[in-house]
């Protein structure tokens, strides 16, 4: 099923961190930050799914997590694509026809 389609959105990856990530290592978030070399409200913003995760905030969570940042960016755009899909007005595009 497409991101489009799905009835809920996809889990915004400030909610992983907040919910899953964090707990798991044990750091509060002000360590986290500091390890992430961001301000505490940057971090605090993406954890109340205020701030969408950047390419450079990718970057850098996929360091500190040793998963890369393409996992935190493709949340993001998963995120970002059904919430837009529900937003947009397609009904006056038209598909280009290939000759």
């Amino acid at each position: 099923m497409t991101a489009e389609r799905r009835k809920r959105p996809p889990t915004h990856p400030g909610a992983i961190l907040r919910e899953d990530v964090l707990p798991a290592l044990g750091l509060s978030k002000t360590e986290t930050a500091r390890r992430l070399g961001v301000s505490r409200q940057t971090l605090y913003d993406i954890l109340r799914e205020k701030r969408p995760v950047t390419p450079a905030m990718a970057l850098r969570l996929g360091k500190f997590c040793g998963n890369g940042p393409r996992l935190w960016l493709n949340m993001q755009v998963a995120h970002d694509l059904w919430h837009e899909s529900r937003r947009v007005d397609l009904s006056k595009v038209s598909a280009h026809k290939a000759a």
